[in-house]
């Protein structure tokens, strides 16, 4: 059980959110349904198993904090438990509430048990990547998508993986249970488009004769688009780009904005995720954060030279 102060408030409460959902329960001595509260919350730490931090903070002892959380809530009163998650405070509840009831909350912001599994995986998977072991990595995000289907972004990532190692059979394995999904993620559409275009890549025209092809009509938008799927199916993405960009310029709608959907999955292909949040460390001396800032991740500028192409020859 970790006590919450002013020092350690922003690493073991806010920067430990980032990894796990953290209940912070503001109780004091003199409170009876704190006390009552109290075993509840520990009981329920150990039933959980890992998948949320249970730390407490006096309100006697921290008044500051204390009652910076009580104005962002509206709240007067103690026991007062507030969720952390992401390096932000996202909910909370007031009193002395049964089990039952707190296990309703928790089961609102705290991951299941498969999801824990699941991002476990990824995370195992993002490490074995980075050590250029991509088949052991698959296999990670593999059981991550077997474990809870429902997961985008392990889908995401193993159809990627898959993409990247030219497993392109078990990406289409992969791929059809969301092929048909009403409101698809962006994410999974661009891997469509990339399993799209290796499937094509057997029955394309050699490049030479597409390049011949062009020379003679710069409007053979066919030609022009078989060329840019030969090269996003090389994972040879900003010369794909140029070839749909031509497209574009000429013909925004040409066959139903294929060449425009196509250039704009490449972008999502080569974006970068979006970082977690963290604390902001640069806070001044002797300041109190209560909320994490939301860190940004520095623009590729390939993808953003691209991005404002695109945006041209649209506007």
């Amino acid at each position: 059980m970790q006590d919450i102060t002013h020092q350690n408030f922003e690493a073991e409460l806010v920067n430990a959110s980032l990894a796990q959902p953290v209940l912070l329960d503001i109780w004091a001595e003199w409170c009876g349904p704190c006390k009552a509260l109290g075993p509840v919350l520990e009981k329920l730490e150990v039933d959980y198993a890992g998948r949320f931090k249970l730390v407490k903070l006096d309100a006697d002892a921290e008044p500051e904090i204390a009652q910076q959380l009580s104005q962002m809530f509206g709240v007067r009163s103690i026991p007062f438990c507030v969720l952390f998650k992401g390096g932000q405070p996202a909910d909370g509840f007031v009193g002395a509430l049964p089990e039952a009831e707190v296990k309703k909350f928790l089961d609102k912001h705290v991951p299941s048990a498969d999801e824990q599994a699941a991002q476990e995986d990824m995370l195992e998977a993002e490490e074995l990547l980075a050590e250029g072991d991509s088949d052991a990595a698959i296999d990670r995000l593999q059981a991550a998508v077997a474990t809870n289907p429902a997961n985008e972004t392990a889908r995401f990532d193993y159809l990627r993986a898959l993409l990247t190692a030219g497993r392109v059979d078990d990406a289409r394995k992969a791929f059809d249970p969301v092929a048909g999904s009403m409101a698809p993620d962006a994410r999974l559409v661009a891997a469509g488009h990339w399993l799209a275009a290796m499937e094509a890549a057997p029955a394309l025209r050699p490049r030479d004769t597409l390049a011949g092809a062009l020379e003679a009509n710069k409007r053979d938008f066919d030609a022009r688009f078989e060329l840019a799927q030969s090269h996003f199916a090389k994972s040879e993405f900003t010369e794909a780009m140029d070839q749909l960009l031509e497209i574009v310029m000429r013909d925004k709608a040409w066959k139903d904005g294929l060449a425009r959907k196509t250039y704009v999955a490449i972008l999502e292909m080569m974006s970068k995720p979006p970082q977690k949040a963290k604390a902001d460390a640069a806070a001044p001396k002797g300041t109190l954060e209560v909320a994490g800032k939301m860190a940004t991740a520095p623009g590729d500028p390939v993808v953003d030279a691209y991005r404002r192409k695109l945006s041209m020859a649209l506007f």
